[in-house]
């Protein structure tokens, strides 16, 4: 009788911790498929806003592709907290092994780019961008990815140069470009008229140091990036950790549905 009673009390605490992890589950993942819904909201609206926000970022590559990233991570989590949802709170042990190998193929991939990114580290260094800079780069108005995206970068971020405009001394932009010192992204955006804007374009093409950026996009990049790069080191350790305990919790949930 005490074994029975023991028995039916363990198989009652077993329930109710499998209940706690099904609402838990779908608590947790209805706010990743909100969060998925928004980000697929933002990106759809960014391609298809009629009032010209559209041809903004079209003209900005850097931008350009952001739109396309922040759409396929919203797709991704839009499916991801849809298959969570459904699979806890309809007890279904398909929907939730899908679940699990789609949290354990994004958290392999997440593993892959780390390792990779250490491997590659050295392709990340000041030396190794300027040798790509000074081969590659063509000119402000080429249509090449490589010479629009650093285009972009110079503009965006008003650099020049990954350490200064020297960086372009014995460069196939030089080579191409023999009467300026430096691309017209280099020159200095400042609100002028039309007479002194041409000018002071002229100026800097010319290589004068008052009419160009003298700061090189290496620093620039970093010192804009440094407070996010912590941020998102932060984040991606919170992230790998959810990822963990979901996949936890979808086993135990699966394992647990009779």
């Amino acid at each position: 009788m005490g074994q029975g009673e023991a028995s039916a009390r363990g198989t009652t605490m077993e329930g109710d911790c499998l209940s706690c992890i099904k609402y838990l589950m779908f608590v947790f993942n209805f706010l990743i498929f909100l969060g998925g819904s928004f980000l697929l909201g933002v990106g759809v609206w960014v391609l298809v806003d009629p009032t010209g926000f559209r041809e903004i970022v079209a003209a900005n590559p850097l931008l350009f592709t952001g739109v396309y990233i922040i759409l396929g991570m919203g797709g991704m989590l839009f499916l991801l907290g849809f298959l969570g949802c459904c699979g806890a709170i309809r007890e279904n042990k398909c929907l939730l092994l899908f679940f699990f190998m789609l949290i354990l193929l994004i958290f392999l991939a997440e593993l892959a780019a780390a390792i990779l990114a250490f491997i590659f580290r050295e392709h990340l260094t000041r030396e190794y961008f300027t040798k790509e800079l000074k081969r590659h780069y063509q000119g402000y108005n080429n249509s090449d990815v490589f010479t629009s995206t650093w285009n972009a970068i110079m503009t965006t971020f008003d650099c020049c140069g990954v350490n200064s405009p020297e960086d372009f001394k014995d460069s196939l932009f030089r080579l191409i470009n023999q009467d300026h010192m430096v691309p017209e992204a280099c020159c200095q955006r400042a609100s002028q008229t039309e007479e002194l804007a041409h000018i002071s374009r002229g100026q800097c093409l010319s290589g004068n140091m008052m009419s160009r950026n003298n700061k090189g996009c290496y620093s620039a990049v970093v010192d804009y990036f440094e407070l996010y790069i912590y941020v998102a080191g932060a984040l991606a350790i919170v992230v790998l950790t959810i990822e963990l305990f979901a996949m936890v919790f979808a086993m135990c949930l699966f394992r647990g549905i009779q």
